[in-house]
């Protein structure tokens, strides 16, 4: 498979994580400047309600795409207590991908849900379809359940003296 196609979620979050931060910069500057200078001026305030909606979908995002690239990459937090042989270590590292693999089945089918029944309402500022909220479960369990599969059927190896 092309590298750029694996990338993919990589540039989908770099991007969410870009557009969020400047999303709050526009929502601080809009409620702590631009009230301060339409008070002064005496004319309507600027409407910024939009700026929670548009964080609030570009965090479920954010937050499930993100998690899934965490369990591929190996970054998430793991603690290690008992020492086991490298063989026993494996198994267990393959129980809990099949472990993840289910939850991400899971969130994606009730996202899959979610986005049926909340296809016919909208957000209230925006008027976003509230599906693409919801859409974020989907694809972000899809996408779990796919790397941690991956992870079962071809996990990397492992450093031996790489701290885990």
């Amino acid at each position: 498979m092309p590298k750029f196609i694996v990338n993919i979620p990589k540039f989908v979050v770099a991007f969410l994580l870009i557009a969020a931060i400047v999303n709050l910069l526009v929502g601080v500057f809009l409620r702590y400047i631009m009230l301060e200078v339409t008070d002064w001026l005496d004319v309507d305030p600027f409407r910024f309600t939009w700026v929670e909606e548009v964080g609030e979908m570009m965090l479920a995002w954010l937050t499930l795409i993100g998690a899934a690239i965490g369990v591929r990459e190996r970054s998430h937090f793991t603690l290690h207590v008992l020492p086991f042989s490298p063989a026993t270590q494996g198994v267990i590292d393959r129980i809990h991908h099949v472990l993840i693999a289910g939850v991400g089945l899971l969130a994606s089918w009730y996202g899959v849900k979610l986005c049926l029944l909340n296809r016919t309402l909208v957000t209230p500022g925006l008027e976003i379809n509230l599906a693409l909220l919801y859409g974020s479960a989907a694809v972000g369990g899809a996408l779990l359940f796919i790397y941690a599969v991956s992870m079962v059927i071809a996990p990397p190896l492992r450093d031996p003296d790489a701290i885990h």
